[in-house]
């Protein structure tokens, strides 16, 4: 089976779905690569490090689709719709695609995408099971974001993170907040203890308080009944407005006294919870700074604007998009390593193998044979249930504020 690799035409996303270091793997199990030229350049990737490990380079990104078995992308149609429509009319029935594909978020281009009559898998949703680590791209990505996010916190705060003592006196260190002790915020707890600043965290499982402590962070307690705060599959649930009305009060003292407050909630399917107010944030001090990871999602504080830096009160909101694609080389580098270990899943001996006996193929497929198959999108959709031969897993997915590593 070929195997094809094609640039990301959003505008920003500078990663690409396979990189060399896997090719190996893909050839030991039957799989050869083909790519369109310059796929991975914008990652550190050159053509000639692909061809030097067997790969083919296309002479086009047409040729890319026609003779490719299986497409491999950062982002299908479903999570680049506007760009992505140029790629409809090279596609062709039961060609599988692999890669994200935001599918909770809008059934208008999973719908366009599944009309095509090709196989989609949506690597959001994969099981959160321990023989799918490996192939978790929210964590691994998140992970990026984790990461980017405290740098930029600390690049933007007009503070040093760690405490200084010099001769012309002490400098204290920064305090950072982080709202969600999943792998973004697990991540970002360990990269600003590493800059030295003094972390608490929150997180609505007081499960995870082992976690925080164990990264040198402080857990903030906060005495609620929070019932039943997430679901079989790990994810935090959405709570009550009562719930999260008690859970904002409750954390006004904790952001006031924050230099930086790094915000990673959200649900599957679901706007992110607004859990810092207007209010708090005219609490924080000049120059305070929030990163708020949830801005492509709706954001976790009130004023946010996903891609935007906005100033309410004295405090500066920044709403990133895409961080991972800021650090491209090593997201890359661990997406490829998902990506090709989900291949082997759909692979056997070089042929395309769709067992749907199989937990990670039948929780990550999206569309087939023209329909949505995947029972919790259709039902987030709004669809109709499909017949249990037709359909497909009612597993969730997504990065959350208590997702699972």
């Amino acid at each position: 089976m070929l195997v094809g690799i094609v640039k990301e035409s959003l505008s920003g996303e500078r990663r690409v779905a396979l990189t060399p270091h896997v090719l190996g793997n893909l050839t030991k199990i039957g799989l050869e690569v083909m790519l369109e030229s310059g796929v991975g350049e914008e990652a550190g990737f050159p053509d000639s490090e692909y061809t030097e490990l067997g790969a083919k380079v296309a002479l086009s990104r047409s040729e890319v689709f026609s003779q490719a078995d299986i497409i491999c992308q950062v982002r299908t149609i479903g999570a680049n719709p506007e760009a992505g429509a140029s790629d409809l009319d090279l596609m062709r029935r039961d060609q599988v695609f692999v890669g994200h594909c935001e599918p909770l978020t809008d059934v208008g281009p999973i719908t366009t995408l599944a009309k095509t009559g090709v196989i989609t898998f949506a690597m959001e949703l994969m099981p959160r099971i321990t023989r799918a680590q490996s192939m978790d791209v929210l964590s691994s990505q998140a992970t990026i974001g984790g990461y980017k996010a405290v740098l930029l916190a600390a690049h933007t705060l007009p503070k040093m993170f760690p405490m200084m003592m010099t001769a012309a006196g002490t400098n204290a260190p920064a305090k950072v907040f982080i709202v969600g002790a999943g792998v973004a915020g697990l991540q970002a707890i360990a990269s600003a203890k590493r800059l030295g600043a003094v972390v608490t965290a929150y997180d609505v499982r007081s499960a995870v308080k082992e976690q925080v402590e164990s990264l040198g962070g402080k857990f903030l307690e906060i005495e609620l009944d929070a019932g039943e705060s997430e679901d079989k599959g790990g994810y935090a649930k959405a709570m009550g407005e009562e719930f999260l009305k008690k859970q904002r009060e409750a954390m006004t003292t904790a952001v006031a006294e924050s230099d930086v407050v790094i915000t990673t909630a959200a649900v599957p399917g679901k706007k992110a919870p607004v859990l810092i107010t207007a209010a708090m944030i005219e609490g924080m001090r000049p120059g305070s700074v929030i990163i708020d990871l949830a801005a492509e999602r709706g954001g976790n504080c009130e004023p946010t604007r996903s891609g935007e830096t906005v100033k309410h009160g004295g405090a500066t909101i920044i709403g990133p998009s895409n961080l991972p694609a800021t650090v491209p080389f090593h997201a890359s580098q661990m997406y490829a390593k998902n990506v090709a270990t989900f291949l082997k899943e759909i692979t056997n001996e070089g042929e395309l193998n769709l067992d749907l006996e199989n937990e990670v193929i039948k929780g990550t497929m999206l569309t087939r044979g023209g329909e949505i198959v995947h029972a919790f999108a259709r039902e987030v959709f709004g669809l109709d249930p499909l017949e249990p031969e037709t359909a497909s897993s009612d597993s969730s997915g997504g990065e959350t504020e208590g997702s699972k590593d």
